[in-house]
């Protein structure tokens, strides 16, 4: 199944800490590693459910924001894919 296929499921120990200025931190605490986002990840992070795919969150972003680039699939591709390789998310 590619990846695309994959539903994202955020770590329940991750922790997401939003900023003043619509940014945030993912910090894990098992590891001590704190992660920044920006607030387009921070929606992004928010469908990470396990029950959302790629293509669920795609169409998400198209209906709640403005000026998503044509590139919108290859982002949201590359952000979990980052995230999973930190251990701050895994595939179902």
């Amino acid at each position: 199944m590619a990846d695309t296929a994959k539903k994202p499921l955020a770590n329940d120990f991750v922790v997401l800490r939003e900023e003043f200025d619509d940014w945030a931190l993912l910090f894990n605490p098992d590891t001590g590693h704190a992660f920044g986002v920006n607030p387009t990840s921070v929606f992004i992070w928010k469908c990470f459910d396990g029950k959302n795919t790629v293509a669920d969150i795609v169409a998400k972003l198209k209906e709640n924001c403005e000026n998503v680039p044509a590139e919108v699939e290859e982002h949201v591709t590359s952000f979990m894919n980052e995230v999973v390789e930190k251990g701050l998310a895994t595939l179902n």
